[in-house]
């Protein structure tokens, strides 16, 4: 992969520089979302760890609700509650012990929070970038702007 070259802002016209401060900040605002989107997910296998646990708590033959959506359950038993299933991605699920299906929870959270830090880094990095031609732009707009005479 290429690296990026350095562009000297001051040496860009108006026009030239608005249209990168709009790519600049459509950037920050694509790399803002999918913050949003790890956290979620990260939040989502949090939830499902926990749920692991508490699980491993209840005695076999416990009677329970099972939900199969967001908001529909359905009665149950626990049948086993050293297997699960862990759901793996694109309606796949992998039958796992119990503390193999925590340790996979706990490995997917540790890769989200990795790619979160980076994530917040390069938007930072960015959204510094946007400020700066921000105020160039605004400088530039008043130096092409006729002061009124007195």
């Amino acid at each position: 992969m290429a690296s990026p070259q350095r562009i000297e802002l001051d040496k860009l016209s108006v026009e030239q520089l608005k249209a990168l401060k709009e790519q600049t900040d459509l950037e920050v605002n694509l790399l803002q979302d999918s913050l949003t989107k790890i956290r979620s997910a990260a939040t989502r296998l949090e939830n499902a760890s926990a749920a692991l646990h508490d699980l491993s708590l209840r005695p076999q033959g416990k009677k329970m609700l099972v939900p199969l959506t967001a908001s529909l359950y359905v009665p149950g038993t626990l049948d086993d509650s050293e297997k699960v299933l862990v759901d793996v991605g694109t309606g796949y699920f992998i039958e796992k012990t119990m503390a193999q299906g925590k340790e996979y929870c706990e490995r997917k959270i540790n890769l989200l929070k990795s790619n979160f830090d980076e994530l917040v880094e390069m938007a930072t990095k960015k959204k510094n970038i946007a400020d700066e031609m921000g105020l160039l732009l605004q400088a530039k707009l008043r130096q092409s702007t006729p002061s009124p005479s007195s």
